[in-house]
């Protein structure tokens, strides 16, 4: 498996840990609750092993990480009752295969438009509401 010791997917160290939570491995990717929170429930789908673009991945590779995603995305959907999901593969810098999994709710952030990556007011939880989301999402993978 591919890995590049300057990414912070391949190394799992506190740029990583600072941002978001794994919680769990799936079948070609980790899913990590990402710590802010002003769209309840994203998440990230991270590619097992350092490729740069969807298109570095064989057929099989694809069809299983995009299996994922779209597991994630019907998981979110269903746990928070989301009227929409975004879907964010945004890597200019950061050149580790990456989905953001936004649920995005109707009189909600950006609803009708992108979703914000780093929001000026950030919704930073609690350890135990952490703990409450990664459970939810866990009972509906």
């Amino acid at each position: 498996m591919d890995f590049n010791n300057d990414c912070f997917y391949c190394v799992k160290d506190p740029r990583l840990t600072n941002l978001m939570i794994e919680i769990c491995q799936l079948e070609a990717s980790t899913l990590y609750l990402f710590k802010e929170q002003t769209y309840k429930g994203r998440c990230v789908v991270a590619y097992n092993g350092h490729k740069n673009e969807l298109f570095d991945l064989n057929d099989e590779e694809r069809d299983l990480y995009m299996k994922d995603v779209a597991k994630v995305a019907r998981t979110l959907s269903k746990a928070f009752s989301a009227d929409k999901i975004n879907y964010g593969a945004y890597a200019d810098t950061m050149t580790h295969l990456h989905y953001h999994i936004v649920p995005k709710y109707k009189n909600g952030p950006s609803f009708g438009g992108t979703f914000e990556m780093m929001p000026k007011d950030k919704v930073l939880l609690k350890d135990d509401e952490y703990n409450e989301l990664i459970n939810i999402i866990k009972g509906n993978l």
